[in-house]
């Protein structure tokens, strides 16, 4: 008898032992399958439509498509206008040799890495053609800051595919804004643009001297020599133009130099200037109105971000370094290492207001942006994934608008990492930060750098249709989910993350 009762106090104990397992396991193996990703699928599916309280608001299916949507493919340059600029681009896996002499394994654009200095002037019609040779996983371009077209975007699964072994794409675009740009691929992007697929993409205002095509530091003006600084790291290397160790640019007493300072990297740079005061003339591609002397303070640059910094040089003949935070510039004549300032400009309140072109108060579309980061699944990987309004990837919002929509953005920062955040295909200006309001020029932009604790609010004119990705240009932050999509009504993409193309945009 009492062996009889033994055996039902231990089943007793099973049982409740495996429900116990069950109910604990059960919410975990539902939550890992459902994270699985399919073989395939459209941005245009994924997550959950959020219309900003604008039209389409409680609509279901498809994101607001209600009938003759426009395919994105037609979303072209006049194909009936010839090239002024024709580039080819070659891209090819291989040994990249900096110019110490250190070699290392990546991605070449015509043999080198960065790729050429890509130059336009203002309104003309640029084409470019990417050949793929040799880069395994496929290639595509995307013309960081040019409000290009949407199927030029060059997102593999979004706006193309990507370009396989042997295959070739042309991109073609009108350079209708003057400024620093970049391009880089956006094909499984947080391995090839660290690895070399990159390059700078420089378009000189009408009027500037029609050499700027040509060479890395033509003049943009009769007395303005334009510098590119391209900043990339390879292998642990900070380099400038693929140059580690000082760079050297000959400048003349009394002569203005333009440093396009492009950062290509993961993370935000400090940029300082030794021997001469500066200003800071363009952000991301549009110029600063009455921009002030710097002195004493650094420029924050974030990842993505490009600052056009405008230096005199001195008329004793002495020169000016430019530090790029293990990397330096030095016009003319070598001067010593300056320590980094304590300070930074506030780009809040630097330079004078202008009109904007909309009215933010009269949005029709407002939506939040609010990042954190809690443990989950990610395509069945446990983790700590980035979260965008409290949902992992894919379950993000799309963010409907209209064309012709004024639309503000409140984005915030609660996952304690910062985020240089990109949106492409648009410009967004800064309206406040941590509730400050904006009180100098308007600070246009298209990579914000959101520290951890931050919260601002962008607005913008939705004058570009398409389906356009909203992401972290941390590449490893969107790798792991930090994306979501910005999506005008009535515009479709045929093209699917995954399937036969293998297309992986992070």
């Amino acid at each position: 008898m009492k062996r009889s009762l033994d055996s039902s106090r231990h089943r007793l104990r099973l049982i409740v032992a495996v429900a116990a397992a069950v109910a604990v396991l059960a919410p975990a193996v539902w939550m890992w399958q459902a994270s699985l990703l399919p073989d395939k699928y459209s941005a245009m599916t994924m997550g959950y439509a959020d219309y900003g309280g604008g039209p389409g608001e409680g609509t279901t299916g498809m994101h607001h498509m209600s009938g003759g949507a426009t395919d994105i493919s037609t979303l072209v340059a006049d194909p009936k206008r010839r090239a002024d600029v024709n580039v080819k681009l070659i891209a090819r896996k291989e040994t990249i040799t900096l110019a110490s002499g250190r070699r290392l394994d990546g991605f070449t654009l015509n043999g080198t890495s960065p790729g050429p200095v890509i130059r336009a002037t203002q309104g003309q019609m640029v084409e470019v053609e990417l050949l793929n040779k040799s880069v395994p996983d496929g290639i595509s371009l995307h013309w960081h800051g040019v409000d290009v077209p949407n199927s030029m975007d060059g997102v593999a699964g979004v706006t193309q595919d990507a370009v396989p072994v042997g295959g070739r794409f042309v991109y073609r675009f009108v350079a209708d804004r003057a400024g620093s740009y970049w391009y880089h691929s956006h094909q499984i992007s947080h391995e090839q643009v660290r690895k070399g697929l990159l390059g700078a993409l420089v378009i000189s205002p009408k009027g500037a001297d029609p050499d700027a095509k040509t060479g890395p530091d033509a003049k943009t003006g009769p007395d303005v020599k334009d510098v590119p600084a391209l900043v990339h790291v390879y292998g642990g290397r900070r380099t400038i133009n693929g140059s580690d160790g000082d760079v050297r640019v000959a400048a003349a007493p009394g002569e203005k130099v333009r440093v396009r300072v492009i950062n290509t990297d993961n993370g935000p740079m400090p940029v300082w200037v030794g021997g001469a005061s500066y200003r800071i003339v363009a952000i991301d591609g549009d110029d600063v109105n009455e921009p002030t002397s710097v002195k004493g303070k650094s420029a924050l640059v974030t990842a993505g971000g490009r600052e056009d910094l405008e230096v005199v040089m001195p008329g004793d003949g002495s020169g000016v370094r430019i530090e790029m935070a293990g990397a330096a510039l030095v016009l003319g004549q070598d001067i010593p290492k300056s320590r980094q300032p304590r300070g930074f400009v506030d780009l809040l309140d630097y330079g004078s207001p202008a009109p904007l072109g909309l009215d933010p108060a009269k949005a029709e579309r407002s939506f939040d942006y609010s990042i954190g980061r809690r443990p989950g699944f990610l395509d069945g990987r446990p983790g700590m994934w980035w979260t965008i309004n409290g949902h992992l990837f894919p379950d993000v919002p799309m963010f409907m608008v209209d064309e012709g929509d004024v639309v503000r953005i409140k984005i915030s920062n609660h996952s304690g990492d910062v985020h240089p955040m990109h949106l492409h295909g648009h410009h967004v200006v800064v309206l406040s930060r941590n509730g400050k309001p904006a009180t100098g020029s308007p600070w246009w932009t298209d990579s914000l750098n959101v520290a951890g604790g931050e919260t601002f609010e962008v607005a913008f004119l939705a004058d570009n249709p398409g389906v356009w990705m909203d992401h972290c240009h941390n590449l490893p932050h969107a790798a792991q989910g930090l994306v979501s999509h910005l999506m005008y009504s009535n515009v479709t993409t045929p093209y699917v993350i995954g399937g036969e193309a293998r297309n992986e945009p992070e």
